[in-house]
């Protein structure tokens, strides 16, 4: 998976199309993502123990990442990810314009 924690992305569908945000959390496993602001339900929850709050909730959930982009600023748009090689070190760049990632 080319899309890792912390990086800027744009959401190319579904109903956050257009939106920036970033990641939060990827999940390698399941080709999903989790980001920081979008993407978040409500969830009902009841009081488990000491530990977990009873209530509403705001949950965080993941989005494919078939469905994202990175962000390059660049040409200021959404990225393909290349990699090149430079001081033999393996680094991600944009197809477009050839900056770093």
């Amino acid at each position: 998976m080319k899309i890792r924690k912390g990086d800027d992305i744009v959401v190319l569908a579904g109903k956050f199309r257009g939106e920036r945000a970033k990641v939060e959390e990827a999940l390698p496993a399941s080709d999903q993502v989790i980001l920081d602001s979008l993407n978040t339900v409500k969830r009902h929850t009841k009081q488990q123990g000491a530990t977990l709050q009873a209530g509403i909730i705001d949950k965080a959930m993941p989005l494919h990442v078939s469905n994202i982009a990175l962000w390059c600023g660049g040409h200021k748009g959404p990225a393909k990810v290349g990699f090149k090689t430079v001081d033999d070190v393996k680094v991600r760049v944009c197809r477009k314009c050839g900056e770093a990632l």
